[in-house]
């Protein structure tokens, strides 16, 4: 029993004036050797740990509020407070805190932090001035009573005695009973009295006002007080609406009168402070924060009394799932849950786990993926809220259902996920407000960074394929309509350019989406703008679109990768650099310097494969002079490749492209790509000498075999017959295959150069980088070397002899190019082998 009374929550004060839940456990009063006094000590009921080691200091002011909360300050901006379980476990720490500070324990509070000026002036004051002496509560006094309550609010001691007086008295009842009387008699000038007194009173910031304030009997007509502002040329109407206007619904039945009574005050004093009350200044923001405490604690108690009640969110469950239940009964439950959760964001952390897990358990995933298909837009949106709490509280519970979705549904169109994307797409509010939180809501899902949990090591591997498998079709479904490339279609229109080679989009604005159509221009026609999409919440939504893809790029690496190379989604994403909306120009452009950023070969051999840069540099030249973000985002683009020398990207800007850009000066960064293209140049053909020698070095000894051989004929029988006596098999064969050479070269001589040496020639197609390719459209093989005339024989018989290797031939080698083309290979399995594939020779 003891126990039960002696369990407290500790909470502090935050910077936003929010309390933060340090733990629950059990407090007691203990003389602390270290701290040379009694303190107060609250250790965890999970683990024992110390929570809270507070010294009872004799000048600390200690306040008791509500019968079960303790709250004092220890330092300039840090409050603490105990909340008790049990009343009877703070009346006995209550009177601990008392007997160290030698105070009364009937006082709500021990004493206040007052200046030294103030204290001075009030030991000088007699005795009996101690008191507050209270005005009789009249009509005639009450102005008397007004500046009476106005005059102590800069004075904490003061403010202290007139609450115990006004308490002590019953005053607070015999004032509204005054406010009855005073519009009964249309006495304006009496109800503007009392609005300074009840609003005065609320300053005073004591928690026992508060209780007796916001009682059922009395909060009403404190909300009358408080609509005759001086101020004001009419009074509000605050009373007709909250009993007229705003209207309690009870989507289920509340059983409890206490919990019933708790909304209806935690409402209307929430209506006090966020609409009645003018926003203090900086002189009074602290002179509602018990106001504050006491709404804070009261939704703390709301969510705690419906949670504990499982019959009653079990019947919420039950017939927000009911195909049967009403359309405006089920908008009301949808609601309710909306209140329901944003009232558990008050809770702390340990407590809001808590709350999550009830509703996961009773099944708010699935409730929610039948509601976010219904057609009903309010439905839909606060049906969006819950889900934005429940993916803020655990992604990671959300990725698992959604997981086993493709298990139990075969339409992949009713997946949570792809429902949660619909709803972005087709978000009717023209600034996206909906789409955008939306947005944020499927980054947080797919985001790597929260998928690092130890206790699940493959989540991220598995939701990214179930993600790549099931939804980015949904996610990319407008890009890809609103970038379709047809060759027919009606309303086909044809768009002039200065540029024939490259093809305009032009977007013709369809029944529900934007489709687009390629013309390829004719060589004479002249050059108009473009047609783009004209609508600003298509563009808008695309944008959207590419934002997330975007991150995709920088998080997924493998997964967007195969879905850009199979969808070639690049190139659909830069349709969208012709838009008159430069936003969305940018967020194409974004999305390539994203890829190009990553430096990666696999990417930078598709981007040159299909010739990507080409509408960059067209809106560059079609931006003009213009000097605005687009023309520096695109120079940046560029600038980045030169400054990493991409060698592969800037070869073919400037092969491809420079002629276009050499007239570009105010920049550096097309020169210097020329510039970094020239150096590289430079350094292969650096390397030719040495081929060269090798080459020449190749010349003179055949031709120092030609000038030798009358004096090895003589040789030849006595060489010849040494090696058939000791290579009797292989010398036959050998000689076998010299005559059928020597027959051959004497029908096909090679012809001598002026130097008397022989030259080689090598075609090289255009798909040819390495110099492999031979004369012969075949294969070369081994069997048949390149070699002079009779010395097939001779290199063959005589170590000497170097044999000829096509790599000495080619002018530039690039050495990953066997590594590039199996690279293509995987992009394009079914290509025909090229010659740049074949064997080379001497292989």
């Amino acid at each position: 029993m003891s126990d039960t009374r002696r369990r407290v929550k500790v909470y502090t004060l935050n910077e936003d004036r929010q309390w933060d839940d340090r733990g629950t456990g059990h407090v007691s009063s203990t003389y602390v050797e270290r701290l040379k006094g009694t303190s107060l000590l609250v250790r965890a009921e999970s683990d024992g740990s110390l929570l809270l080691e507070s010294k009872i200091n004799p000048n600390t002011a200690y306040q008791k509020q509500q019968d079960t909360l303790i709250v004092w300050s220890e330092a300039e901006n840090y409050d603490l407070a105990l909340s008790f379980q049990e009343k009877a476990g703070c009346d006995e720490i209550w009177e601990k805190i008392c007997q160290v500070q030698g105070k009364d324990p009937s006082l709500e509070i021990t004493q206040d932090p007052i200046d030294e000026s103030e204290e001075e002036r009030f030991e000088e004051m007699p005795e009996t001035s101690h008191l507050v002496e209270l005005p009789a509560c009249e009509l005639a006094r009450l102005e008397e009573i007004a500046d009476l309550v106005t005059s102590v609010l800069s004075s904490p001691i003061r403010r202290e005695k007139l609450a115990l007086a006004l308490v002590g008295e019953g005053y607070i009842k015999k004032l509204l009973q005054l406010f009855r009387t005073c519009e009964d008699l249309e006495n304006r000038e009496g109800l503007h009295h009392l609005y300074e007194i009840v609003r005065g009173v609320l300053f005073l910031n004591k928690a026992t006002l508060f209780e007796v304030m916001f009682s059922d009997d009395c909060i009403m007509d404190v909300v009358g007080c408080l609509e005759y502002d001086p101020a004001l040329v009419q009074p509000k109407r605050h009373r007709e609406f909250l009993t007229k206007t705003a209207k309690f619904k009870e989507v289920i039945p509340i059983r409890d009168s206490e919990l019933r009574q708790k909304i209806h005050q935690t409402y209307r004093v929430q209506y006090i402070q966020d609409i009645i009350l003018p926003t203090p200044s900086v002189f009074e923001e602290n002179f509602l924060s018990t106001l504050t405490s006491f709404i804070f604690f009261n939704k703390v108690e709301i969510v705690s009394m419906l949670q504990e009640d499982e019959k009653f969110l079990t019947e919420v469950f039950a017939q927000l799932t009911d195909e049967a239940t009403e359309h405006t009964k089920r908008r009301e439950l949808v609601n309710f849950f909306k209140e329901f959760c944003a009232f558990s964001q008050t809770l702390q952390p340990q407590n809001r786990d808590a709350f999550f897990k009830t509703l996961a358990n009773l099944g708010i995933l699935p409730a929610l993926e039948i509601i976010m298909g219904m057609d009903d837009l309010q439905v839909r949106a606060a049906a969006t809220d819950i889900f934005s709490y429940l993916v803020e509280f655990s992604p990671s519970m959300v990725r698992e259902f959604v997981m086993q979705e493709p298990q139990q549904a075969d339409d992949d169109d009713v997946l949570l996920i792809n429902l949660v994307i619909k709803q972005m797409i087709c978000d009717s509010d023209p600034e996206l407000g909906g789409a955008v939180q939306l947005m944020g809501l499927l980054r947080t899902l797919i985001d790597p960074e929260n998928m690092l949990a130890p206790t699940n090591k493959t989540e991220k591997t598995e939701f990214l394929s179930f993600f790549y498998k099931y939804c980015m079709h949904v996610l990319t479904a407008p890009l890809l309509a609103n970038t379709a490339e047809e060759s027919k279609g009606e309303g086909f229109t044809t768009l002039a350019s200065s540029r024939p080679s490259i093809s305009q989009p032009l977007f013709v604005r369809g029944t529900k989406t934007l489709s687009i159509w390629f013309i390829d221009l004719p060589e004479d026609s002249t050059k108009v703008n473009p047609v783009c999409p004209d609508n600003f919440q298509t563009a808008q939504l695309l944008s959207l679109i590419l934002e997330l893809l975007t991150f995709c790029v920088e998080h997924h690496t493998y997964h967007i990768k195969n879905y850009i190379m199979n969808k070639d989604l690049l190139r659909r994403v830069l349709v969208l650099m012709n838009s008159k909306h430069t936003f969305l120009a940018l967020c194409a452009l974004r999305f390539m310097r994203r890829i190009i950023g990553l430096k990666d070969e696999y990417y930078n051999r598709y981007i040159i494969k299909g010739n990507l840069f080409e509408p960059v540099i067209n809106a560059l030249l079609d931006n003009g002079t213009r000097y605005n973000l687009l023309n520096s985002a695109i120079i940046e683009l560029f600038e980045f490749i030169k400054v990493e020398d991409i060698k592969f990207l800037i070869a073919h800007i400037v092969d491809n492209f420079y002629k276009a850009l050499e007239s570009i000066e105010y920049v550096q960064t097309f020169k210097g790509l020329k510039g970094r293209y020239e150096q590289e140049k430079a350094r292969q053909s650096r390397s030719l000498p040495r081929y060269r020698r090798e080459a020449r070095s190749l010349e003179d000894d055949e031709e120092m075999w030609f000038n030798e051989d009358e004096e090895e004929d003589d040789t030849d029988a006595g060489v010849e017959k040494r090696v058939e006596e000791d290579f009797p098999e292989s010398y036959g064969k050998f000689m076998g295959a010299k005559k059928a050479k020597e027959n051959e070269d004497k029908e096909n001589p090679p012809k001598r150069t002026a130097s008397g040496s022989f030259k080689f020639t090598f075609s090289h197609s255009a798909g040819t980088t390495n110099g492999s390719g031979g004369t012969s459209s075949k294969p070369a093989s081994s069997s048949s070397p390149a070699a002079p005339n009779g010395s097939a024989g001779k290199a063959a018989s005589l170590p000497a002899a170097p044999t000829v290797k096509t790599g000495l031939i080619g002018l530039v080698d690039y050495p990953d190019d066997e590594d590039e083309e199996d690279e293509e290979e995987d992009v394009e399995e079914e290509e025909e082998l090229s010659p740049r594939k074949r064997p080379r020779l001497g292989s």
